[in-house]
């Protein structure tokens, strides 16, 4: 039987640790509210077939037939839902990238580059398509293709995350980002691997956004103050 003490001290740390879990999460609430929705249409998603699914989601894509009868419409309801995988990898996506960028930001300034990244890329990656139609390189049915989710953003965000870092940590950070999304559209070619790679030069291009903000993340700081940590545990 565990000594009362020792009950005590484990429900006391699981108090603290809920209080800052709490914390966190309302420090950075666009993120997850938006993590909130995904959650729900997800739900949705998992109680249809795969071919009504197919057909429910193409609804609500930004593709070339959509963006062109009803773009706005097209633009909020395809950032709403994932596009196959599951739920838990945009939670932690979510919060290493997206809650990072909104607590350095402000959630004003980080609702801005999540838009630069999700409208911008949207569009140039379905011109980039709308051309390979026209010139006989996709074919016309290719229009109305599947396009949905919430990644062009999430690279945007990615991308300007590189000013919240130190130097030289942000041009290695910045580096690795170009290297994995560059890769990515030499070797597969799609137009969402042209959205991927606009989206982070959207993000770089945010950069105006970043001024004036507070504080800057020093990895080797951190990684310090981390070890630190261990070494007084042990």
């Amino acid at each position: 039987m565990d000594h009362p003490s020792r009950s005590r001290v484990r429900r006391a740390r699981v108090r603290r640790t809920l209080r800052a879990v709490r914390a966190y999460v309302r420090s950075a609430p666009g993120t997850y509210l938006w993590l909130a929705a995904l959650f729900v249409t997800t739900i949705v998603m998992r109680r249809m077939a795969p071919d009504q699914a197919d057909d429910f989601l193409r609804l609500r894509s930004t593709n070339i037939h959509n963006l062109s009868t009803d773009p706005v419409r097209a633009l909020v309801r395809s950032a709403l839902w994932i596009d196959g995988g599951g739920w838990l990898p945009y939670l932690v996506l979510y919060t290493i990238f997206h809650a990072t960028a909104e607590r350095w930001l402000g959630t004003g300034r980080w609702l801005t580059v999540v838009l630069v990244g999700h409208v911008g890329a949207t569009y140039l990656s379905e011109d980039v398509l709308l051309w390979a139609i026209d010139h006989g390189h996709a074919p016309h049915s290719a229009v109305n293709t599947l396009d949905v989710g919430v990644s062009y953003g999430l690279a945007s965000v990615e991308a300007v995350l590189a000013y919240a870092l130190t130097r030289p940590w942000r041009y290695g950070y910045a580096a690795c980002l170009l290297v994995f999304y560059g890769i990515a559209l030499v070797d597969s070619r799609t137009f969402t691997d042209v959205g991927h790679f606009s989206a982070v030069l959207l993000g770089f291009a945010c950069y105006p956004l970043t001024r004036g903000r507070p504080g800057r993340i020093d990895p080797a700081a951190a990684y310090r103050r981390l070890r630190g940590g261990f070494s007084r545990a042990g």
